[in-house]
């Protein structure tokens, strides 16, 4: 009867590991994907423009973002979260802007009746989407998934 109670306790402990592996993974497919832009009248500067169209994929522990061009040819690497935080309401680091980095702030939005949308926003340390105090962001946009990831990093 001992022994039993230790192959349940085991099977159980097996099972909330082999869980707990793929729920990390599992927070981050919202993000996975290609994504544009779909503002209404999207304005970039020559700074900005490098967010019109992101690729989300799989970078190692994490998960990067990769711009992608108008030819649909990979660009830089603008930005790297890990995948621990992907389950967070609102992700913030840092992104790529020009030839430094700048306060990013990420989220993605499932709406009642409505297609989800990501939304990225840039801007100095003290920039804050959730709140009304601090600065503006230099850049801001709401993007629809528009396929699958194809630009992704070594």
């Amino acid at each position: 009867m001992a022994h039993r109670g230790y192959a349940i306790a085991g099977l159980t402990v097996g099972l909330a590991f082999s869980l707990s592996g793929s729920l990390a993974y599992a927070g981050t497919t919202q993000y996975y994907g290609r994504w544009t832009v779909s503002d209404d009248k999207p304005v970039y500067s020559s700074r900005g423009i490098l967010y019109k169209t992101i690729d989300l994929a799989p970078c190692g522990n994490d998960f990067c973002g990769v711009s992608v061009a108008d030819d649909h040819s990979c660009g830089p690497v603008l930005f790297r979260f890990l995948t621990t935080h992907a389950d967070d309401e609102e992700l913030t680091g840092h992104g790529k802007w020009g030839n430094g980095k700048k306060k990013m702030q990420m989220g993605y939005v499932e709406p009642d009746g409505a297609a989800p949308y990501m939304y990225i926003g840039l801007g100095s340390d003290d920039m804050d989407l959730s709140g009304r105090e601090g600065s503006i962001p230099t850049f801001q946009a709401n993007y629809a998934r528009s396929g699958d990831a194809t630009c992704t990093t070594k």
